[in-house]
């Protein structure tokens, strides 16, 4: 196995704090999402998108039926981060304990039952590629995906070792309108709102 040199770590450890005080500083003087990957900090301009946040919403309400009241499908911050891993995320979606949110700055990602992304018509990829391989990196053991672009989505499991490091084994398809299941829980997807969709829905929770 190599090991980078402590001042390799030491260096990487430095710039990830430079972003993250930069990303404080702004202080949501910027509208959308800010989060640092190893490649630097992605901005995801989503926010506010309708189908975008409905599918949010519905997701939160159908999990939090179906799961135990000492669990909940949070969606508001704070944000989950890998320090040592230089990553720090904002999923749409957090299934966690309620007594795992009782601390102080960022939400530990071992604790997190599962991460959920309603994927972003802006930057796709931020979805699909790069949380596909920063969740298992920072040790998130289950990530569902859903794309309102295409209707369809993913849910991905069983993290192992790869070259390429930590990767979900498991990947399990689903289309709209088909039950998808997460962690322990499943939900119907019927009726989640589409982008492109000119009539107003409003799903059933």
């Amino acid at each position: 196995m190599t090991i980078a040199p402590d001042n390799a770590q030491q260096g990487a450890t430095h710039q990830y704090r430079a972003m993250r005080d930069f990303l404080e500083s702004m202080d949501d003087t910027i509208p959308g999402k800010f989060e640092i990957t190893k490649e630097g900090i992605v901005h995801d301009m989503t926010a506010g998108s309708s189908p975008h946040e409905l599918t949010t919403l519905h997701l939160r309400k159908r999990l939090e039926k179906a799961m135990p009241e000492e669990l909940v499908a949070h969606t508001g911050t704070p944000d989950v981060e890998g320090e040592a891993e230089g990553v720090m995320r904002h999923p749409d979606v957090m299934v966690i304990a309620w007594a795992d949110m009782d601390v102080p700055g960022s939400f530990d990602p071992h604790t997190l039952i599962a991460a959920i992304e309603v994927v972003s018509r802006s930057n796709p990829d931020n979805d699909w590629v790069g949380k596909m391989r920063d969740y298992p990196l920072i040790g998130i053991p289950a990530y569902a995906v859903f794309d309102p672009r295409t209707g369809t989505g993913a849910v991905l499991t069983d993290i192992h070792a790869t070259p390429d490091g930590p990767r979900y084994a498991t990947r399990k398809d689903f289309v709209y309108g088909e039950d998808v299941t997460i962690g322990d829980w499943t939900i119907s997807t019927d009726n989640l709102p589409r982008y492109g969709d000119r009539e107003t829905r409003e799903p059933k929770p």
